[in-house]
């Protein structure tokens, strides 16, 4: 069987090319605008990241994050913005959830099925489904967070009085304020607005990791982290060699045409692209959701608990299935392959793909229209989908294979990270070659 992946011949002959290209893109007032108006969001969002909740002890709270293996992983994917416990603490990911959700209960509930099938009008009332759901979702997270914090001792603020009320109210703003500074970036700007705003995020956590790999720890480490930024390098060719990867399955689409008296069929050509990874990087968002709320709420546990058994099995699962145990990877490694598989089926379905090609008179050759047709994409599917899920559970546990080969404890990588930014670097300029080839320019990704 095979699978199409992206030309990987020489490019260097096209540099100049390219950088003029680029430099006329940018000469254009429309394009120029766009691209200052995104990075303008983006400054916002740094600034607003950096806002406290009420009653913040930044002292205590750094202390706490920095003796905290947990805390520490989880701000990694808020951008650093969790450790100051700012008001953007919780990023866009509740909004994230409730899209997830969404997506999971349109095809199974039938007044979801009903209204996705409006057209734009459905699509918007879906989207204001999502809204609403992101604030409940965000008020859970933001409590349980604040929670944890306040039970390690860096925080105080947590209650139900005013200041209690005042913080979570706060972190649901900025969890909202965030969501529509995505959504200007997408209509006004370039790029996806929402994954822009996680990129930035990541980006900036970027200097703090290098800085405490690199001064944080003794000298012999300078090797390690060579030997680390070369993993990254090529784990980073091999995410866009799988992104881009897809299978190709052919359709004929075949034409009546009356001309002269007489009817003439005619046929063309063309396919259905399957991608390896077609689930992104959904998978590894549901599998570390899971997996990280087993030792953040032992370590609740293990500090409030008053029963002596109870804090001891709390405190196993804080140990073992810490994001520096074997057991939580081997636990990822395994729900990212069964989330790929799940999501891609999931996907799928809503598509009817067998449906629509008959509907526009397309076959696939050697395959009859209809059930045969979806069975045969089915086949193809899962197929390929092993491949996709098998990438996404190596790139997974890529924290802990990189730690155990470079013996670099103060830099993390986060997978969901280097699929986020790669995803988002490829797709933006692709945008902004649509850009300049809608001005007759020559873009820059081909």
């Amino acid at each position: 069987m095979a699978i199409a992946m992206p030309d990987s011949g020489s490019r260097d002959s096209k540099v100049p090319a390219l950088l003029q290209a680029g430099m006329a893109g940018l000469m254009q007032p429309d394009v120029r605008n766009k691209i200052m108006f995104t990075l303008g969001m983006l400054i916002i969002f740094r600034f607003v990241a950096h806002v406290p909740v009420p009653g913040v002890d930044a002292d205590r709270l750094s202390d706490t994050f920095d003796n905290n293996a947990v805390l520490g992983f989880l701000n990694i994917f808020s951008g650093g913005a969790l450790q100051n416990l700012s008001v953007a603490a919780l990023g866009v990911y509740p909004f994230i959830t409730a899209s997830i959700v969404m997506q999971l209960a349109t095809p199974i509930i039938p007044r979801l099925r009903q209204i996705q099938s409006e057209g734009e009008a459905g699509r918007q009332k879906i989207q204001a489904y999502t809204h609403w759901l992101c604030v409940p979702l965000a008020l859970f997270q933001g409590y349980a967070q604040l929670q944890i914090i306040s039970s390690l001792g860096g925080y105080d603020g947590l209650g139900f009085d005013l200041t209690g009320i005042a913080t979570l109210v706060s972190l649901v703003a900025g969890t909202m304020f965030l969501v529509w500074l995505g959504e200007l970036i997408s209509e006004q700007g370039i790029g996806n607005g929402i994954s822009l705003i996680i990129l930035g995020g990541i980006v900036a956590s970027l200097p703090g990791l290098l800085s405490g790999g690199l001064f944080g720890g003794n000298s012999s480490a300078t090797g390690g982290i060579l030997l680390l930024a070369v993993v990254v390098l090529a784990i980073v060719a091999l995410i866009v060699l799988f992104q881009e990867a897809q299978r190709r399955i052919p359709v004929q689409y075949a034409r009546s045409q009356f001309r002269g008296g007489r009817m003439y069929r005619q046929q063309s050509q063309s396919y259905i692209p399957l991608r390896v990874n077609s689930a992104g990087m959904i998978p590894l968002i549901f599998a570390t959701s899971i997996m990280i709320f087993p030792p953040v709420f032992s370590q609740f546990i293990a500090e409030t608990a008053d029963v002596g058994w109870i804090r001891s099995v709390a405190s196993w699962f804080q140990v073992y299935l810490s994001p520096t145990g074997l057991l939580y990877w081997m636990g990822t490694f395994l729900l990212v392959v069964l989330f790929a598989f799940f999501y891609t089926m999931v996907m799928f379905q809503q598509q009817n793909l067998a449906e629509n090609l008959q509907q526009q008179g397309g076959f696939v050759p050697g395959i009859r229209p209809g059930r045969p047709t979806q069975e045969y994409i089915t086949r193809v599917l899962v197929r390929i989908t092993w491949g996709g899920a098998l990438f996404l559970g190596f790139i997974a546990i890529i924290p802990f294979l990189a730690t155990g080969l470079t013996n670099v404890n103060q830099l993390q990588i986060s997978a969901a990270g280097l699929l986020i930014v790669v995803g988002v670097v490829i797709d933006t300029m692709r945008q902004i070659e649509a850009q300049m080839v809608q001005r007759n320019y020559e873009g820059f990704v081909s």
